[in-house]
């Protein structure tokens, strides 16, 4: 199948044409991202590969369909981004990325902590310029402090697992309570109180 990839970066190229090793999918890339004024693009093509930028409102969903495209697949897990309402009148087959790994997220969230506790990127700079002083650059232990995690879900529990292994006391909001994270200690709160 013809597949018009929109919002196109080198990554994007890179990994795509990795998973279509076997040459199933003609791919197009596209660098613009999707919008009614670049919908041209899309003709000819059946398919289109749009991203969270891309805008997928009734009008350019309307554009596409008159272009031939009858098949989205997005390479997010959002789809707020799209007319849903307008994507079934014009009757698209809808795909979307199931979920992303929690734990890269939550070793992420995890890591800019460190760096802005470590001051990781103000060190970066001055060893650039040869400066190994220490002044303004010191941080603080994160065992025996206080976190506190809005959304305790698959990747806040898991961000929960990481800051619990620091020692941290952890705290949270959700609108339901996971088992898990009470198991780690957790204490809930309302939003106003966290």
């Amino acid at each position: 199948m013809k597949v018009g990839v929109f919002s196109t970066k080198s990554y994007d190229r890179t990994f795509l044409e990795a998973a279509n090793v076997d040459d199933q999918h003609d791919l197009v890339f596209f660098e613009p991202r999707l919008t009614m004024e670049t919908s041209v693009l899309a003709t000819g093509l059946p398919a289109i590969c749009a991203f969270v930028n891309d805008q997928l409102d009734a009008k350019t969903l309307s554009a596409i369909a008159q272009t031939g495209v009858r098949l989205i697949a997005l390479r997010s897990a959002g789809f707020n981004h799209v007319d849903l309402a307008a994507a079934r009148d014009l009757e698209f087959t809808l795909l979307r990325v199931p979920a992303y790994s929690p734990f890269s997220v939550a070793e992420h969230a995890v890591a800019l902590i460190l760096s802005l506790n470590r001051k990781i990127h103000r060190a970066y700079n001055r060893v650039r310029e040869n400066n190994f002083a220490l002044e303004g650059l010191l941080g603080f232990d994160l065992h025996g402090r206080t976190v506190g995690i809005v959304g305790t879900g698959k990747i806040g529990a898991l961000t929960a697992k990481i800051l619990h292994g620091f020692g941290c006391r952890l705290t949270g909001y959700d609108v339901s309570q996971n088992p898990d994270c009470l198991g780690m200690g957790m204490e809930y709160l309302s939003l106003p109180e966290l």
